[in-house]
Formats: structure tokens, C-alpha cells, sequence
């Protein structure tokens, strides 16, 4: 009988962080910088002091001045994180690069102590449409065929459910939109590099993409997505997942048929008794 053979993962790692090491000679962290910022005052409101925080980032030098008393951990698909050590973990712009993100979260569960929190952000779905639309025409039109560019990108309603099955209490999802303009696509293209976001599918091609392919997704990307004063436009969708470690002292949902009033109690009307005829 033959063996099945598994299929290679979504992600070449080993890809991911050469592409980072390239991109850490002229980094360009702008979302980087963006998101921790968000992030910062999303604690602010949170109001509680946190003693044993941690951060999964593949760029440190974003959190070194923001959270100097964190733990940095290296974005890696096993986190070195201990077991019930952490009141607050971040983890940035670096879930939509793992194999098996719900693994990621479920590791960060474990290493919080009851009741401690988790914030962490990814691009989303919307993220490059414009680039993904741009050259899957230009290779469509050049080659025939289409190859794998753009690494595919959860929506935020089933990033949510992430949250919860990692065993996560008080799960919420929510998104904001990022609009960057470009002088051309090529400028976003160099970016994209310089973010260590390049290609790292396992299933990419594994040679430069043809001259050609890139000058007509230039041109499709002026003229679907151009500016009044020349320039281009990227979608940048930033998805941020909170959630709590579980713990006696948290808030619960009610047992469904354990409400003590009627809705037409809470809002001040009337409430008609259905006619057993209409049923």
C-alpha cells in the first residue's frame, strides 16, 4: 500500500527570513511603526498595568523605546515562550506568515496567566488587492498561465473565529484600511522588499518574474488604480485580534432563557401575544 505523502506547507520560512535579513539593510517600517503606534493607545484605553509583557516581532527595533520592560520573542513557528509567565502579549504584522496560525495563538494562551491579554495584528484580506489584480492580468496576458505572488490573506470574520479556537476568552476581531500612495508601482513593489513582505509561498516560482510581466502589471496598475496627480494607490487591510486568557473573574454570556425580562420590558412597549391561528 502506498504511503500519502503530506502536502508541503503554505509558507517557505526559510524564505520569509532571508527575506527579512535582506530587508534589515534599509528597512522600510512605516506600517511597523503605524501599527505599534495603534496598538500603544489601544492599551492606554485597556487601563490596566501590565508587569510581564512580551512581543512577537520580526523587528525589535520598533518596540526597544515603546515597551522597553517587553519580552522580545522572535516571530518563528514555535514561539520561545514559557508557560504562564505573561500578562500582555503583542503579536505584530507577522500571523499571516504562519503555517498554523490558530498554533501561534494557542501558544500564546498558554504562555498568559489567567486573565492576561492578547493583541495581535496581521494584514488582512484586502490587503494589495490592487497589486495581486495587477499582475495575475499582466502574467495572465504575457504567459498565459498564473503563478503564486500574493500570499492568500484571511477575512476578518474568519480571522475572528481564530481567536476563539485557541481556547481565548472575550474573542473580538476588527480592521482598519490603510490607503499608501506610490509614485509607481515599481515604488511599492521596492517597499514590499524592504518590509521583508517579498514572496515566500513554497509553491512560488523560484526565478525572476519576466521583465515584460512587470512593466504591462505597471502600466494595468496606472491605469486602474492612478491618482489625479499621477501617482498609485495600495491597499494596506490591518486586522487586529484581542482575546484573554481565561480566568474565574471574567465576564460570561447568559444561558440562553435566563433573561429576568421580556424585550418589550427593556425598550418600554407593548408586547403582542402571537395568535396560535398564525403559527
Amino acid at each position: 500500500m502506498g504511503r500519502m505523502i503530506a502536502p508541503p506547507p503554505l509558507f517557505d520560512r526559510s524564505a520569509l527570513e532571508r527575506n527579512r535579513l535582506r530587508a534589515a539593510r534599509a528597512p522600510a517600517l512605516f506600517l511597523h511603526e503605524s501599527v505599534a503606534n495603534e496598538l500603544q493607545e489601544r492599551l492606554v484605553e485597556v487601563n490596566r498595568t501590565f508587569t510581564s509583557p512580551a512581543v512577537v516581532t520580526a523587528w525589535p527595533s520598533i518596540w526597544s523605546d515603546r515597551m522597553p520592560q517587553a519580552r522580545i520573542v522572535k516571530d518563528a513557528e514555535v514561539l520561545d515562550l514559557e508557560v504562564g509567565v505573561h500578562d500582555l502579549i503583542v503579536h505584530v504584522l507577522a500571523l499571516h506568515w504562519a503555517n498554523d496560525p490558530v498554533g501561534q495563538l494557542v501558544q500564546c494562551r498558554h504562555a498568559l496567566r489567567p486573565d492576561g491579554l492578547l493583541l495581535a495584528t496581521l494584514f488582512g484580506g484586502q490587503t494589495l488587492q490592487e497589486l495581486r489584480r495587477c499582475l495575475a492580468q499582466a502574467e495572465t496576458e504575457v504567459t498565459g498561465g498564473l503563478s503564486p505572488r500574493i500570499a492568500p490573506m484571511g477575512e476578518i470574520r474568519d480571522l475572528g473565529g481564530l481567536v476563539q479556537r485557541a481556547g481565548l476568552a472575550l474573542p473580538v476581531a476588527d480592521g482598519q484600511t490603510m490607503t499608501v500612495s506610490y509614485a509607481t508601482a515599481f515604488d511599492l513593489m521596492r517597499d514590499l522588499r524592504a518590509m521583508g513582505e517579498g514572496n515566500a509561498l513554497s509553491s512560488r516560482i523560484r526565478h525572476s518574474t519576466r521583465r515584460t510581466i512587470l512593466m504591462r502589471a505597471a502600466t494595468l496598475y496606472a491605469e486602474a488604480f492612478g491618482t489625479k496627480d499621477g501617482r498609485v494607490t495600495a491597499t494596506f487591510d490591518i486586522v487586529t485580534l484581542t482575546g484573554w486568557a481565561p480566568a474565574a473573574n471574567q465576564p460570561k454570556p447568559l444561558r440562553p432563557g435566563s433573561a429576568t425580562k421580556s424585550l418589550a420590558e427593556a425598550l418600554n412597549s407593548t408586547e403582542t401575544p402571537l395568535d396560535p391561528k398564525d403559527n
